[in-house]
């Protein structure tokens, strides 16, 4: 109550333009935050200022910890990692002069080929939630605000300012919207509203979803946010509940760049696909407050968003103190932390821990004396990240060359194989910004490189193990054309194992790809983007030094067997709509539906150590427990899994099995221990549009194995 008598005194001494000023953006007169408020200095409110991620800090000029991407943090499937890796950017946030980021994104990966699924955490919501609240527990633990996004159904990004996701309650209910529901119940500062539309109306003016469920129904009681010029109105997003327009001034140069795009011609300037109208911002500032005098808007609503803005200012210190930018290196706790040790043994403990070795013929660990061939179009540079917002420039990294001529004892040669992969970025799609000179050069640096099939395979052929590297190309704002690598990258893989049977390929996506050559090589390790310790990451990986304990948050297939491809309705959509006629039958639920076997199963990833499972039973209404033993020499890390088959209710369609709970843990050689799992309430549940959350009775069996598709043991709970 102190909290919100101080609030309310505060917004008292306000008037209405100082109000006005303090939800809608405006231009950092630093240049380095993504999104400023001004503050009013005379009622002693500071300038607030945000940042993007959430790869780490992407402020404007800076270099800070460039963290591996988001879907790595989630193949760990360890939410206290994922705390650390959130308190890390939370201090480099601070360390940059920054209150509040712009992370976590936990909207549920339905799209395979979507461009910004490295920045998603899960196909299922229990464990994108669990990740989620993690990450927002650790960025907040720094007293910095976390923003979660994109609210909500945000699954594609092809058409994704325009797109209206057609979808039924159930579906959002008990798909898309359970992650942001775990993020309001771990207390995340902010929401982002998504660009798309649901069932026709903008998520900036969705008063349904923002209004009634977030801040009603979930009790939410911080701000929401709109994305970068994602407000599509006034009286519309005041009443829907939206708080705080961003950026809230145009983008400098984007109305020069529209305007010369007209120059000579009657065709009125369209901005490319996915990418906001950059110079419609302000609508937050005089249209508002001629929205408040017509009564459109009550003046109330304007005293709420303050309010709520205030509230986590104040929530984080905000407004009785200082806060001040470290010039950089470790600090102590109210200045940050910036590339300290402990951060670039996080970046490489999430990238190690979040690598998953998908199949493994023994060739894995390596020797410490193998000579080993390194190849690929881009073994020379480290894989930071995909394309867009979360882009950032570290201090220090690690190529996959680098990383490897390290810890080998053994020779080390090298091969390009075939032309570089060339990154994709959301800014190279923006009509205002020009062109990067230090890209283009680094572009004509390679560009005369020696490369080509037959030395590639002449390396490996020499070797006593290949390792080749390949990658492929993701961004905000567009995406995957296919699942296949791009460029030749299959026709190398397929050349180097015919040269050498202990071939392994070490893969860097952005989610799911096709792996034609699979059955040809010995191993294959899905790396994701590892970010700057990409190189050390993968050689402790690669020689033992690290179990691969990541598992799978995504079903990896063929790229037809998927349900939203082969049916435009489903992806991309039909006249701006896009119809989620598959309803909760996404990833793993979906596959155990149709009866397909997928090439790699949610959850799965093998580990150097063997494990052993006991009888599971029943410790309470929600709880069971296994004995997990590691039977082998080695230590090991082991991500115990359960899941939920529901009871057959007649007229009810439900997917086979859900997800309910995890724990990853490490068991040193013959280590036994007695894991005990929580299963949470949505496994148990659905939503019916008239009675809305129902639990069956019946008896409900718990599945607990290494995978969706790996079942050890069961155990029943009867509702």
């Amino acid at each position: 109550m102190a909290a919100d008598d101080h609030i309310g005194a505060l917004l008292a001494r306000l008037s209405r333009p100082q109000k006005l000023a303090l939800v809608r953006g405006a231009t950092d007169p630093e240049g380095i935050a993504t999104g400023y408020l001004p503050g009013v200095e005379e009622a002693g409110i500071p300038p607030f200022r945000l940042v993007d991620g959430p790869l780490g800090i992407r402020a404007e000029g800076q270099r800070a910890t460039a963290f591996p991407s988001s879907i790595a943090t989630a193949a760990t499937f360890d939410p206290d990692l994922a705390r650390r890796h959130g308190a890390a950017m939370g201090r480099e946030a601070t360390a940059l002069g920054q209150d509040a980021l712009l992370a976590p994104g936990v909207n549920i990966i339905r799209v395979p080929h979507c461009g910004r699924n490295f920045e998603y955490l899960s196909e299922d919501p229990v464990h994108a939630g669990a990740v989620g609240a993690g990450l927002i527990d650790g960025i907040q633990s720094a007293d910095v605000v976390a923003t979660v996004k994109h609210f909500v159904a945000n699954n594609q990004e092809t058409h994704r300012t325009t797109v209206s996701a057609e979808v039924d309650e159930p579906t959002l209910r008990e798909l898309y919207l359970p992650p942001f529901r775990s993020a309001v119940d771990a207390g995340a500062g902010s929401v982002m509203t998504a660009y798309n539309r649901v069932n026709g109306i903008h998520m900036s003016d969705h008063e349904r979803l923002v209004g009634d469920v977030l801040k009603g129904e979930w009790g939410f009681d911080g701000y929401v946010v709109s994305d970068w010029y994602g407000l599509e109105s006034t009286v519309g997003a005041a009443n829907a509940g939206l708080d705080l327009e961003m950026p809230g001034v145009a983008a400098p140069g984007a109305a020069e760049a529209a305007d010369s795009e007209t120059e000579g011609g009657d065709a009125a300037f369209e901005w490319p696909d996915g990418i906001p109208d950059a110079t419609r911002a302000g609508l937050f500032g005089d249209p508002l407050a001629d929205a408040i005098d017509s009564g459109e808007v009550p003046a109330d609503r304007l005293d709420d968003m303050v309010r709520r803005i205030l509230g986590q200012m104040d929530r984080f210190g905000r407004l009785d103190s200082d806060q001040t930018a470290a010039e950089g290196g470790e600090t102590d706790d109210d200045t940050g932390e910036l590339d300290s040790q402990r951060h670039r043994d996080i970046a490489a403990d999430v990238a190690a821990r979040g690598t998953v070795l998908l199949d493994n013929d023994g060739v894995l660990p390596l020797d410490d004396g193998a000579d080993v061939a390194v190849i690929g179009p881009n073994i020379d540079e480290p894989k930071l990240g995909g394309g867009g917002s979360s882009e950032t420039t570290p201090i220090h990294s690690v190529t996959p060359v680098e990383g490897i001529e390290s810890r080998a004892e053994g020779a080390v040669t090298t091969a390009f194989g075939v032309p570089q992969i060339e990154s994709v970025s959301l800014f190279d799609l923006l009509p205002f910004v020009g062109e990067d000179e230090e890209a283009d050069g680094a572009a004509e640096d390679t560009a005369d490189r020696d490369q080509s099939l037959d030395d590639a395979a002449e390396a490996a052929a020499a070797a006593d193990v290949a390792v080749v590297f390949v990658r492929d190309a993701t961004t905000e704002a567009r995406d995957r054309e296919s699942l296949a690598l791009p460029g030749q990258q299959d026709e190398l893989v397929s050349a180097v194992a015919a040269a050498n049977e202990n071939t392994v390929v070490v893969i860097r996506s952005g989610g799911p790809v096709e792996l034609p050559w699979r059955e040809d090589v010995a191993a294959v390790l899905e790396q994701w983007y590892p970010g700057q310790a990409d190189g050390d990451a993968a050689a402790a990986v690669l020689y033992g030094d690290r179990d691969p304990s990541g598992r799978l948050p995504v079903t990896f297939a063929p790229e037809n067997e998927y349900p939203t491809v082969g049916d435009e309705r489903r992806y991309p959509g039909v006249d701006d709509e896009v119809y989620y006629d598959e309803g909760v039958f996404v990833g793993y639920r979906h596959f155990d539906d149709a009866d397909v076997d997928p090439t790699y199963p949610f959850g799965h990833g093998h580990s150097y150590a063997t494990f052993e499972y006991g009888d599971a039973e029943t410790t309470g209404e929600q709880t069971v427990a296994v004995p997990v033993e590691n039977v082998d020499n080695r230590p090991g890390r082991e991500v115990v899994q359960a899941y939920v088959r529901p009871p057959s209710v007649a007229g009810v369609d439900r997917p086979a099995r859900e997800l309910a709970g995890f724990e990853a843990v490490q068991l040193d050689a013959g280590e036994r221990q007695t894991v005990e799992l929580a299963l949470d309430d949505l496994a148990f549940s659905r939503y019916d549009p008239e009675d809305g959350w129902t639990v069956d009775t019946g008896t409900y069996t718990v599945e607990i194995g290494r995978s969706s598709r790996d079942v050890r043991t069961t155990a029943t709970v009867d509702r």
